[in-house]
């Protein structure tokens, strides 16, 4: 996999919306975040465009994510917030100048989309938090941001939850993954990936507990899980519930769903549709050490 270069002081970063409309008031966060970090923000035509629930119709939407891509003075995009339309404007897409001038795309939720789709190009992401709501997150969620962007060195810790449903052990491989319901919707497509010998991670939010089971099931039907090297869960969110319980909470639907393979398997990471939300470096082969107290990625 290529890493995109790292930054340095007075570089450009875009930011623009891939998916849901933004108004530029919303951003203010992260574009002070930016300045702070002596970086040069660059607002794309899609901040303050509006069609209905978009950020500007599909056609605008590829155009400034287009415009951004082939920009020689942007060095990193940063999606402005996720909610959905990315899968609409993505096969728009040209990423002939891309591949020769790698630069980093950052974002999560919808722009899983992205994530999944450039690491078949062979070229490393980066998920984290976004403008949108940068300003409402763990300090460390920004920090993270920052030492991968200057290339510092980086790695997670954090407590081993859920003990009797996590899988001690080690592993290494790429990391690929992010949302579970939009890895679910291109499944089959050109942005779906091959995860066999790679440590998937995933995250949800607001989903009802049976379509937990539905996509996970689909997942192990179609064999994306039997073949990893590991699966790291992140944030499982408000989760929802019928009349009649389903039985199970989200973890257990997914440690049922992995229960017969052997990899290491972790909850609770610090990643997702929650405070302390941390970057990932999609595609970077990583180390995942899990014990029964504490789980290590190492991005090093």
């Amino acid at each position: 996999m290529i890493t995109p270069n790292f930054l340095k002081p007075g570089d450009t970063v875009a930011i623009i919306s891939t998916a849901r409309k933004v108004s530029k008031e919303e951003l203010e966060p992260g574009v002070q975040l930016l300045e702070k970090w002596g970086l040069q923000p660059l607002l794309g035509k899609t901040i303050g465009a509006e069609q209905n629930q978009f950020a500007g119709n599909d056609s605008l939407r590829t155009a400034d994510f287009q415009a951004m891509l082939d920009n020689p003075t942007v060095k990193a995009i940063w999606c402005a917030r996720g909610g959905y339309g990315t899968v609409r404007m993505v096969d728009g897409l040209d990423f002939s100048e891309f591949k020769k001038h790698p630069k980093w795309i950052i974002g999560y939720s919808d722009i899983t989309v992205l994530h999944s789709h450039i690491h078949n190009i062979g070229i490393e992401t980066m998920h984290a938090d976004m403008p949108a709501d940068i300003g409402k997150r763990t300090v460390e969620a920004a920090t993270s941001i920052k030492k991968i962007l200057f290339g510092e060195s980086y790695k997670i810790s954090f407590p081993s939850e859920e003990k009797k449903l996590t899988r001690t052990g080690s592993a290494s491989g790429q990391l690929v993954g992010g949302n579970l319901s939009v890895l679910y919707s291109i499944l089959g497509s050109a942005s779906s990936v091959n995860t066999d010998g790679k440590i998937l991670f995933i995250e949800d939010l607001d989903e009802y507990l049976y379509h937990i089971d539905r996509m996970m099931q689909n997942l192990k039907r179609t064999g994306l899980l039997k073949n990893l090297a590991g699966l790291v869960v992140g944030g499982m969110s408000d989760m929802n519930d019928n009349t009649i319980p389903f039985g199970k909470t989200a973890v257990a639907i997914i440690a049922e769903a992995v229960s017969e393979y052997e990899y290491p398997v972790c909850f609770d990471a610090p990643a997702g549709h929650i405070k302390d939300n941390r970057a990932l470096i999609m595609g970077r082969n990583v180390k995942l050490h899990v014990t029964e107290n504490n789980v290590t990625l190492d991005f090093n």
